[in-house]
């Protein structure tokens, strides 16, 4: 463990994956704000701490799953000469759904679709309801970030530690983080870049085309930081325009 804390790119992979988790965390609070308005209004600010409680376990379940799944490398069966085992299964597959998944999010936020109409819920009166609805949602809605932990990070500890830190931000500061990302969808753009930019590489390690993790963490690096300058030369543009 000691090892682990001192290497800086875990620290490096657990900022990154904490970001990505954060940025698109967002979107899920979009949901479970539409699953526990059909709630009483006293009920609705605890089914919805307690509802991204129960979503987190879920989501820790199934980073493990995939986890142990892509930990499994005997081959299965032969492809064009090549052995494929479950482990290449799990990132071929995952990596094709981060393209599509990240690909279709970013022609959404082009055309200007409202997210929410992808989303149908039905009245609901219980509160026990709500909860595995919220839970059932996030799964669903949390599956590419999770595909992305598992290709980017080997550490199972650090895997976990990014979805704790999301969860933790999404409590405290889901409010004034989504408003956040709202007025500034470069964000979030950026954010599914780097999910397709995942994919792409999960993908080509599955066939066994390996890329060092160096030139993605570069790659993200230099576009962060490139977004930071343009959100702050956008910022005093702004305050030029404001009168004195």
């Amino acid at each position: 463990m000691i090892e682990l804390l001192s290497d800086p790119q875990t620290w490096i992979t657990l900022i990154t994956l904490s970001a990505i988790e954060i940025v698109l965390g967002i979107d899920n609070l979009v949901f479970i704000s539409i699953a526990v308005s059909k709630l009483p209004p006293h009920q609705r600010e605890k089914a919805r701490k307690f509802g991204i409680a129960v979503a987190c376990i879920t989501r820790i379940a199934l980073l493990l799953t995939l986890a142990w799944l892509a930990g499994l490398t005997s081959d299965l069966f032969q492809l064009f000469g090549q052995g494929i085992s479950v482990r290449d299964l799990v990132l071929i597959v995952g990596g094709l759904f981060l393209l599509v998944k990240g690909s279709m999010e970013i022609k959404d936020l082009i055309i200007g679709e409202d997210e929410s109409e992808d989303v149908h819920t039905k009245p609901l009166a219980s509160f026990g309801l709500v909860i595995a609805q919220i839970a059932v949602i996030d799964i669903v809605f949390s599956l590419d970030s999770v595909i992305a932990a598992v290709g980017m990070a080997n550490q199972t500890p650090v895997m976990v530690a990014a979805i704790l830190m999301a969860v933790a931000v999404m409590l405290l500061a889901a409010k004034p983080l989504g408003h956040f990302i709202d007025n500034n969808p470069t964000i979030k753009m950026l954010a599914l870049a780097f999910i397709v930019l995942v994919g792409a590489y999960l993908v080509l390690d599955g066939f066994e085309v390996h890329i060092g993790k160096g030139y993605i963490y570069g790659a993200m690096g230099f576009s962060a930081a490139v977004e930071v300058l343009n959100l702050w030369a956008k910022r005093r543009a702004q305050r030029r325009l404001l009168p004195e």
